[in-house]
């Protein structure tokens, strides 16, 4: 199994009549998918999303793709594939239009629905391709076959790229779902079919390979919902994630059985149900969405209110009812239904919800207590039986952390697959497949990019280090007036301190630290202010961490007297 070595170096020129493969995005975490292909000097692009902060990113809103291995040759992009509408899939695509507006955007129709939608905020009037599953068509040197896959958004698409190199198979995200609400299955006859053909490098979802068995199909959770729906004595208030327009189908079907109304509350969902509806992926009942202050008219058992923030963000709708910040009154005899499974890292948010609506005296029905929520990744007996059916000669698993990846990778060698022709990469790591072989070749750029309100990538890790320390050890600012001429204090300094413990008179053994290191700093003849700032704030800084155990932010401003 070929790991990346962190030794890795710049890739050597791609051989005449071999295939590139390089993740900028996904591989190592969950996020910001996105895989380019390059072969005969063009480049194909299988998705471009987002991956959100985590608590140690303050500050940020997303983080993007790093697209700086690619930025120089987007002229010979020949196009961008995306494989289904989830943000992690297509939330970077404006960031990338940005660069260059006219690259053809390639995906089915409800993913070119969304990312239109999208769009439009950012003012970027894209190219848009809509592809369907059993559609063959070339883009440059790569030769296209969508094939439908299954996963908790619709038309999701897995794409076959024939090259001269070979043929890869880019699973997209799916499971195998043999029941699913809209009857459009995972084409396991198409991955058949190439497989018969040929599969040179198989590209599969990760992340439920550490997960036995199979995923549970979307309709088991049907009796734990109708439940909610016969013993809610009062309001129903769902919370799911704006895209799963299937499980917002199965609210939907129960609410009506039930005489209740239904109201969407929270921007994006619905602006998503709007066009899931508009385009006939949301069959709803005639007359049974009203909107929001209709609903409050009604009497509390016949409510039901479809909302956002299944994941604790803190500016979703379901955060703000718990924090008492929304005109929704969560209230005594309510029931909350949080559809959705918890993703990485949102664990400690989504519990303080839960704790939050509880004491509002809420009944909040989720995974942990009730069959109210089915994963939309395969695992691992799904992801044995694609290796089954495929049998790929070389295999890269994407879409996942690295306990995922190996998994996965380790469930393809128990199938058969040569050690040697499993390929585990991680962000930037460049694999080549040539005659037939996929092998890691070197490495390029792939950091992370912060969005950060309006600037892209003007956040750094440096900065983010300055606010966490900011966060957790303060801040303390020091006035000192110097005597250009002598290199003394004309007058004793000022601290202004923020964020940090301490008594009154706490620093007055600094200024001692301040008067030796300006003495220093005269006989040395350095009189330049900023030299003199860099000097105080290593030398107070010191001085703090010995006196308090702890590190602020030290800040020295050095004015001429």
């Amino acid at each position: 199994m070929s790991h990346p070595h962190p030794e890795l170096q710049k890739p050597p020129r791609l051989p005449k009549n071999g295939l590139r493969v390089v993740g900028l995005g996904g591989l190592g975490e969950i996020g910001r998918n996105m895989t380019v292909f390059e072969h005969h000097g063009k480049l194909l692009i299988v998705d471009c999303g987002v991956l959100f902060p985590e608590e140690h990113q303050p500050g940020i809103d997303v983080i993007l793709p790093d697209f700086s291995w690619i930025r120089d040759r987007l002229d010979s992009v020949v196009g961008l594939v995306l494989t289904h509408g989830h943000e992690d899939h297509i939330g970077g695509v404006p960031y990338l239009l940005r660069e260059r507006a006219d690259i053809p955007v390639i995906g089915s129709r409800l993913t070119l629905a969304l990312i239109r939608e999208k769009l439009k905020e950012h003012r970027i009037v894209p190219k848009l391709h809509e592809v369907s599953e059993g559609d063959r068509k070339p883009y440059g040197p790569f030769d296209l076959e969508f094939l439908a896959v299954n996963h908790s958004i619709p038309d999701g698409l897995a794409v076959g790229i024939r090259t001269s190199a070979g043929t890869v198979l880019h699973t997209g995200d799916f499971k195998m779902d043999q029941f699913p609400l809209d009857r459009r299955i995972t084409d396991l006859r198409g991955f058949a079919r190439l497989g018969e053909e040929g599969v040179d490098l198989f590209l599969t979802d990760s992340t439920n390979a550490e997960v036995p068995g199979f995923t549970m199909s979307e309709r088991d959770l049907a009796p734990a919902i109708e439940q909610v729906f016969r013993t809610a004595p009062r309001r129903i208030i769902v919370s799911s994630f704006a895209s799963h327009v299937h499980r917002i189908q199965q609210v939907l079907d129960t609410s009506h059985a039930h005489g209740r109304k239904v109201a969407f509350v929270g921007r994006s969902m619905v602006r998503n149900m709007g066009v899931a509806q508009e385009l006939g992926y949301l069959k709803v009942p005639k007359g049974l969405i009203v909107p929001l202050d209709q609903l409050e008219k009604l009497p509390a058992h016949k409510a039901t209110l479809v909302c956002t923030g299944s994941q604790g963000e803190p500016m979703a709708a379901l955060a703000r009812m718990a924090n008492r910040d929304h005109k929704i009154r969560v209230g005594e005899g309510d029931t909350i239904l949080m559809a959705s499974s918890a993703v990485p890292g949102n664990e400690n948010a989504i519990s303080g919800l839960i704790n939050n609506l509880s004491r509002w005296g809420a009944q909040v029905v989720h995974k942990g207590n009730a069959k109210v929520h089915v994963s939309g990744h395969a695992s691992a007996g799904e992801l044995v039986y694609c290796y089954n059916i495929v049998k790929p000669r070389n295999v890269m698993p994407v879409h996942g952390e690295w306990r995922h990846l190996k998994a996965n990778a380790d469930l393809a060698i128990a199938t058969g697959v040569p050690e040697d022709h499993v390929v585990i990469a991680e962000d930037g790591v460049v694999v080549d497949l040539v005659e037939g072989h996929a092998k890691i070749v070197g490495k390029v750029r792939a950091g992370n990019v912060y969005v950060d309100a309006q600037t892209v990538g003007g956040a750094t890790e440096a900065t983010l280090k300055d606010r966490r320390t900011l966060a957790e050890e303060g801040v303390v600012t020091v006035l000192a007036i110097v005597d250009a001429d002598t290199g003394t204090l004309a007058d004793p300094p000022d601290f202004l301190v923020r964020g940090f413990v301490h008594e009154p008179n706490a620093f007055d053994p600094a200024v001692q630290v301040i008067e030796k290191t300006l003495a220093r700093a005269a006989a040395e003849g350095i009189g330049d202010p900023q030299q003199l700032e860099q000097l105080l704030s290593r030398e107070i800084g010191r001085w703090a961490h010995r006196a308090f155990r702890r590190s602020p932010l030290i800040i020295p401003l050095v004015i001429d007297a």
